[in-house]
């Protein structure tokens, strides 16, 4: 069975990483949405909520499972017997980070291969951090996340205002 890893911190969950899962998802026989427990950002949404909302954005796709996980992604994977990483490249900019991060897994892990899936354009320019600048603004984010984000945002900047 060929098995990907896609981990990220889904802080919240778009349309534009729904789209890469969907897409990953043809290409391998499982797909596990891995959702970051440690990382170098705040996150608006705990883990338990980031899980929640994933779960619910992907049940529409068969093989997709949403796990998270703790530590390096190279260990996670080994221990999936994941063969590769998915990662959605967005713009050069993501490009270079990104080939950084697939170089180092590499050297850690030679066995392990990132795939990289270029975005479609109409989610190129849409980042967790553009829908939340603009969902705690009052702005619509209609389109650009799943509708249960969409109230899972709504509900959490009402109750910070609180």
């Amino acid at each position: 069975m060929r098995i990907a890893i896609y981990p990220g911190t889904f802080d919240p969950v778009t349309n534009g990483h729904i789209h890469i899962a969907e897409r990953a998802s043809r290409l391998f026989d499982k797909v596990i949405i891995a959702v970051a427990l440690d990382n170098y950002k705040t996150t608006l949404f705990t883990l338990e909520e980031r899980k929640k909302m994933m779960r619910d954005s992907t049940r529409h796709i068969e093989n997709v499972e949403v796990q998270s996980f703790s530590g390096l992604v190279v260990e996670y994977a080994r221990a999936k017997d994941a063969k590769a990483l998915i990662r959605g490249l967005r713009a050069i900019t993501d490009f270079e980070y990104e080939m950084q991060y697939a170089a180092m897994n590499k050297h850690l892990d030679e066995k392990l291969e990132t795939v990289f899936l270029m975005t479609a354009d109409k989610y190129a320019f849409l980042s967790s951090s553009v829908v939340k600048q603009i969902a705690v603004l009052g702005g619509s984010i209609k389109g650009l996340v799943p509708d249960n984000i969409e109230k899972c945002l709504q509900e959490k900047y009402r109750d910070t205002k609180s």
